[in-house]
């Protein structure tokens, strides 16, 4: 199976970042985790993301707060998929991360999750993943079916409280 490539700009992001990890842990996909700025170490970043195919990476989330250039930096340097994940990092409430994120020229597509978004970042690698490995797509199968028993049993305790 290939793993997942998580880079953030700032060890200050890995508060967030860890509920990606621990949704993938969830799902037995395997990850590597770094630490990588596009602006502080642009020649690092862009080895990392010109060498993730050669690692085995599948898709690549890139976690940044502020001016949040670490996706598109990521992008820039590989085909494989990325995905943005910004960061509230700032007293505008990761409003400027998402923009940084989101906005993307022609040509460097980067999918974005809402601010502070882990969980759907890593589940939207898995599902990248899933799309080459059926066991991985039949775990998210099953996840949504639980997750919607789990949603018609609290309707059936509130409507039979309320509506009799």
């Amino acid at each position: 199976m290939k793993k997942v490539g998580i880079v953030m700009g700032s060890d200050s992001d890995l508060g967030i970042v860890e509920k990606a990890i621990d949704t993938l842990k969830e799902y037995d996909v395997p990850f590597e985790v770094r630490v990588l700025s596009a602006h502080r170490t642009p020649v690092e970043a862009a080895e990392f993301a010109r060498g993730a195919k050669g690692n085995n990476i599948g898709v690549i989330i890139a976690a940044a707060g502020k001016a949040a250039h670490l996706a598109g930096a990521m992008a820039a340097n590989t085909t494989l998929p990325v995905i943005g994940l910004p960061v509230r990092a700032t007293n505008l409430d990761g409003v400027d991360a998402l923009l940084a994120t989101v906005q993307m020229p022609s040509g460097i597509p980067v999918a974005t999750v809402a601010i502070d978004g882990a969980v759907n970042a890593a589940l939207l690698a898995i599902q990248i993943l899933a799309t080459a490995d059926k066991e991985l797509a039949d775990k998210l199968d099953a996840a949504r079916k639980a997750a919607a028993d789990k949603i018609r049993e609290k309707d059936a305790a509130i409507s039979a409280r309320f509506n009799g």
